[in-house]
């Protein structure tokens, strides 16, 4: 008897994990997970060697490729949106949320992204695609869509042929070595609890190189074809997310997409917007403090410019947190005087020391108009995997790029809920456990 009661005990609490769904949405099923990207419930395979560390700082290794794709963006003239552009390398994308494609819904692991304003996914019959991809026969609700459309013109579409019908099709270089080709359709889009009728997203079907992210892309910028612009008064263009540490295998974030359940307290500061690149989320970074030394900036180093691209961006897509190098070499010497040495360079990062000393140093806070944002030992150092070193865990804006600017990124952001209210032109930021 006691061996039918616990083994109808272990049937409950299988069925149990199965109807949550533990790598999809959270438990209330009105948010997304976010998942780190390679942690358990994601598709992608973590990188060789698996130390978490080196994993980091073989991401950080191309956050300069991911800067100088941003960098050229906001340098950019017309308001047109590509599908891919530059030099962006998705795959250190490090978050992926899962989300549902078609009807009855197909799943796709999708690439998180604030700066980009589009979808897209590899769809069957992809040569050089992962083996996860979208099949349009197997929906009832998918549709093409014709070159001749506004929306074609978004994407960089080919031209259109004198007569006749034609699908909105395009080719993109991407990431230096790599290039897709795809068809602009729509389909009904799953998030959680909600539909997004008529979503429109790149079907890929031909991928050449490595640097194109295997499962997608979701974007969540401010441009004509993000899910901001084609969700229309279903999210009143309002998201959060909270991103987990990379070292969370086993436990996810969340988006929240719309106002409901928001932080109703939250601290805001102005969303800036260039007219040149409005997708990118521009803030009023206005100093920063090294422990308790505010340090002297010169303003050219933080005054937003929309002219060149300068200023300073909120980024989901970079691992470190990169600052306009002499406003990264005053916050690196300031450390570097409250901190006892001897220091080295591990990586991207420059500023290593004995891990006993982590106690003692200082904290960075970013300041914002409005808010401070005081990081905690987690966003400000990084420990070798044997844990005898600790690593300040910024890094330098790479010299050569024209629009230089600041970018906060995920590492920084990790354990803090991020609420973006494009409605009314505000970021929040609020500590949070997201583990």
């Amino acid at each position: 008897m006691d061996f039918i009661a616990t083994l109808s005990f272990l049937v409950l609490l299988i069925s149990s994990a199965k109807a949550l769904d533990l790598c999809g949405s959270q438990t209330d099923n009105s948010d997304l997970s976010v998942i780190p990207i390679y942690g358990k419930c994601s598709p992608f395979n973590p990188p060789k060697p698996e130390s978490w560390v080196s994993t980091i700082i073989n991401m950080a290794s191309k956050d300069p490729a991911r800067v100088e794709y941003l960098s050229n963006l906001v340098a950019q003239k017309s308001t047109a949106v590509p599908i891919a552009s530059g030099q962006q390398v998705l795959t250190i994308g490090n978050y992926v949320v899962k989300v549902k494609l078609g009807t009855p819904g197909q799943t796709m692991f999708m690439v998180l992204d604030t700066s980009n304003d589009v979808a897209w996914a590899p769809c069957s019959g992809c040569t050089g695609c992962s083996a996860t991809t979208f099949s349009p026969n197997a929906s009832s609700s998918y549709g093409s869509l014709d070159c001749s459309l506004p929306q074609c013109t978004q994407v960089h579409g080919l031209s259109c042929p004198a007569t006749g019908p034609a699908a909105c099709s395009f080719n993109q270089s991407y990431g230096g070595d790599s290039s897709f080709s795809a068809n602009l359709v729509q389909d009904s889009l799953t998030l959680a609890n909600d539909v997004v009728p008529n979503f429109a997203f790149g079907c890929i079907n031909t991928i050449s190189g490595k640097s194109v992210p295997p499962q997608g892309l979701l974007g969540l910028g401010r441009g004509p074809l993000s899910l901001l612009s084609q969700s229309g008064a279903l999210y009143s263009s309002v998201f959060s997310y909270c991103l987990p540490s990379f070292k969370s295998y086993y436990f996810s974030g969340s988006l929240k997409l719309g106002p409901v359940g928001q932080p109703e307290n939250i601290q805001t500061t102005p969303l800036l917007k260039n007219p040149h690149r409005p997708s990118l989320y521009y803030v009023n970074l206005t100093g920063v403090s090294v422990g308790e030394v505010r340090i002297p900036i010169a303003p050219e180093y933080l005054a937003f410019n929309p002219n060149t691209g300068a200023g300073t961006i909120i980024d989901s897509g970079t691992v470190v947190t990169r600052f306009v190098q002499p406003l990264y070499a005053t916050i690196r010497n300031e450390f570097v005087k409250q901190v006892k040495g001897p220091f080295t360079t591990i990586g991207v990062f420059e500023t290593c020391f004995e891990a006993s000393a982590e106690v003692e140093a200082p904290l960075i806070t970013l300041h914002f108009e409005g808010l401070s944002m005081k990081l905690s030992m987690e966003n400000n150092f990084l420990h070798t995997s044997a844990g005898s070193r600790a690593c300040l865990a910024i890094a330098p804006v790479p010299n050569n790029l024209n629009a230089a600017m600041n970018v906060i990124a995920n590492l920084q952001q990790q354990n803090h809920r991020i609420l973006f209210d494009v409605a009314n032109s505000r970021l929040g930021i609020a500590r949070e456990a997201c583990n």
